[in-house]
């Protein structure tokens, strides 16, 4: 079988599946992957998931809901929970992560982030910015945020200027809801309000491939439950954290070929 190596989206399964598993030219659409379960663990059924990150052995949570939000860490080894603070008033939590001595937490339509210590996670400044806030990460020199539409913002470590933005291309229906920045300078993204991730490259906003995240849960287990939202790269291997929003449990996966 001929592989057309101009196609971005045929070079990531290659390279994921190898080259015998190369998609002819009637097949539209990025590269399907799946989940392949590793283990699981327990998860607060009442965190209404909106920010999930790993960073030096900590796992940082952020949940929403008016009234009820919060910002949480974990010693990721344990599981123990380190830190915990309530958001003020109703406010509505959204996307976290961790850049350098700061942890961001978006909040939806109240138009501000809050800055954070990533110790105490104790309130230490906040910026505003336009819109709604919806998934947050961090790469090196910048910070990737969504806004609920097909397009990823661009925004200054330190002082959240946007700087930047680019429209996600390639995959109809893209909507990125929570945001995990992977090592690899790529975005991991859920799809809201499927069972989808999506895997992008920042650079082009092409989604690279679409990682179909559905049966994680028992029937009995989604009753009562929202949507998957919350991905976590598990430093230094190819593994990922997956909860959801009130879900009962967290898992750890890989994303893997057919």
């Amino acid at each position: 079988m001929k592989c057309n190596r101009s196609s971005l989206a045929v070079a990531v399964l290659v390279s994921v599946l190898g080259a015998g598993a190369c998609s002819g030219p009637e097949d539209a659409g990025p590269p399907r992957l799946r989940v392949e379960v590793i283990g699981s663990s327990p998860h607060d059924p009442r965190a209404f998931t909106q920010g999930l990150e790993v960073v030096d052995g900590v796992r940082y949570e952020s949940t929403g809901m008016w009234g009820v939000s919060t910002a949480r860490a974990f010693d990721q080894r344990t599981g123990a929970e380190t830190a915990r603070v309530a958001l003020p008033g109703r406010l509505f939590g959204e996307g976290m992560t961790r850049a350098g001595s700061i942890v961001w937490q978006l909040t939806w339509q109240d138009g501000f982030a809050i800055a954070r210590d990533p110790i105490t996670l104790a309130e230490t400044g906040r910026a505003d910015y336009a819109g709604e806030g919806w998934g947050l990460c961090a790469q090196p020199h910048r910070l990737v945020m969504s806004d609920g539409t097909g397009t990823l913002t661009f925004r200054d470590r330190v002082t959240f200027a946007q700087i930047g933005s680019v429209e996600l291309s390639g995959f109809k229906g893209a909507k990125p809801n929570e945001l995990d920045c992977a090592e690899d300078g790529t975005i991991y993204a859920n799809n809201f309000p499927t069972d989808e991730i999506l895997h992008i490259d920042p650079q082009t906003g092409a989604v690279l491939a679409v990682i179909d995240a559905s049966g994680l849960l028992t029937p009995d287990e989604r009753k009562g439950t929202d949507v998957l939202n919350g991905i976590a790269h598990l430093p230094g291997t190819d593994r990922f954290l997956l909860t959801g929003k009130y879900w009962p449990r967290m898992f750890e996966v890989r994303f893997v070929g057919d």
